[in-house]
């Protein structure tokens, strides 16, 4: 594969964020581009993360704090040219509320993928290295393989049933894949064998039979590094100290999510928007539905190419704890011309 750097990854990853009006019908507009999946939280008060994707269609709801099933809700009705339809629904356009949406271009109308033992319905956007999954496990054999049509191997895959109140498995390459993390839970690292201890390959990942209820619909969304500068998925090590540890990415991050894995916390959300100079203190906590909070002990530096750590608080940077975290780019540290990034 040849390797580029994406000069503008706002055409494949956007940050928006808007002030509710109540209205029954209105366009989220200024992402940049039709988004495959939107991630969206109301930032003032308490409710639940709103995630949409085109593979299951507008309307089509899940959380990434609770192990609700999809449900029926058009607090997001539809994807247009350059955001999305909303309507006067708690979840992303109440009067006077807050609310920011996390936007990414996968590869629009999905289509059937049959790498894996198994056929899966994808999106693919291999440029960016982000696909959508939809895929029925079986429980007829002992593990079963899905296309990703990523062409790169995933290093962090997110996925849960559609159908069954199950967790959300986390799978990240620098944890062993015999082992998990849960986007709806603060719980440390722990062994696991959903994937039947098999690593993705390029063309497929790895369900166990009877990691979901039988016959039932599950989502997943897979990220690779394209070595375009767009995306990295990583991991460090906490130093206790205010000066904390730096993570190099490789470009300015627009959004970073990370997480402890060496014991219980919270996982913690930060993006360019909501902070458009450092310090980046305005944190949303993904498996949770309490509002955004800003704290004394929740800073960081988004810097041309990577973060660092302001903080001695455990969640981000407990002396000796283990962290892993995944990142989108603003820009590249240097473009594809050797035009260098400049700081925030």
């Amino acid at each position: 594969m040849a390797y580029t750097t994406i000069d503008k990854p706002s055409d494949y990853f956007n940050t928006v964020t808007w002030t509710g009006d109540g209205s029954s019908s209105r366009d989220i507009t200024g992402v940049g581009f039709q988004p495959d999946w939107v991630w969206g939280k109301c930032r003032n008060t308490t409710v639940s993360h709103a995630l949409y994707d085109s593979v299951r269609g507008g309307s089509k709801l899940i959380n990434s704090n609770a192990t609700s099933v999809e449900g029926t809700n058009a607090a997001l009705s539809a994807f247009v040219s350059d955001g999305f339809s909303v309507n006067s629904d708690s979840y992303f356009n109440a009067n006077s509320n807050t609310y920011v949406a996390w936007n990414w271009l996968a590869g629009g109308s999905a289509s059937s993928n049959s790498d894996g033992s198994i056929t899966s319905t994808v999106s693919a956007n291999t440029t960016a290295g982000f696909s959508i999954v939809k895929f029925v496990n079986n429980t007829s054999s002992t593990a079963n393989t899905f296309g990703h049509g990523l062409g790169a191997v995933p290093q962090v895959i997110i996925m849960r049933s559609l159908d069954d109140p199950y967790n959300w498995d986390f799978h990240h390459h620098d944890i062993p894949i015999s082992q998990r993390l849960v986007l709806n839970s603060t719980g440390a690292k722990s062994t696991s064998t959903y994937m039947n201890s098999t690593s993705p390959t390029n063309q497929v990942f790895t369900v166990k039979s009877d990691e979901f209820g039988s016959g039932s619909d599950c989502i997943a969304y897979c990220f690779a590094d394209t070595g375009n500068k767009f995306f990295k998925a990583g991991s460090y090590t906490g130093n206790g100290n205010a000066d904390g540890t730096f993570v190099y990415t490789g470009f300015k991050p627009a959004m970073v999510i990370m997480k402890k894995t060496s014991g219980a916390d919270d996982w913690a959300l930060f993006d360019n928007k909501r902070d458009v100079d450092n310090v980046t203190e305005h944190l949303i906590r993904p498996n949770s539905s309490a509002a955004e909070e800003v704290h004394a002990n929740f800073k960081m530096d988004l810097l041309s190419n990577g973060f660092k750590l302001k903080t001695t608080d455990g969640k981000m940077n407990g002396s000796g704890a283990t962290y892993i975290y995944m990142c989108f780019s603003e820009n590249p540290f240097v473009t594809s011309t050797g035009i260098p990034t400049t700081a925030r």
